[in-house]
């Protein structure tokens, strides 16, 4: 019995300029993400998220899901807040 073992390539960074390209190829471009992701080499379920943010954002935030802004000032106010917490502490 043969083990085949499963590589894996080195993790990538998009810029979000990159991820709104992405985006709009998938979104206007009549093909599927999966079909998208394979002619781009990139993996399904990052696209997914990207589309996902994307619609999101188009909404302006939902109920149930935050923008990309809120989610950064999401970000600063906990950092915020862990600072000051540990002032306090000192």
């Amino acid at each position: 019995m043969t083990s085949s073992k499963r590589q894996y390539r080195a993790r990538r960074r998009f810029s979000p300029e990159q991820k709104a390209d992405v985006v709009r190829l998938i979104v206007h471009g009549g093909e599927s993400i999966a079909q998208g992701c394979q002619r781009l080499d990139l993996s399904e379920s990052a696209v997914r998220k990207w589309v996902k943010q994307a619609q999101v954002d188009a909404a302006g935030g939902t109920a149930d899901a935050l923008s990309t802004e809120e989610r950064q000032e999401l970000w600063r106010l906990r950092r915020e807040v862990k600072r000051l917490t540990m002032e306090r502490r000192s």
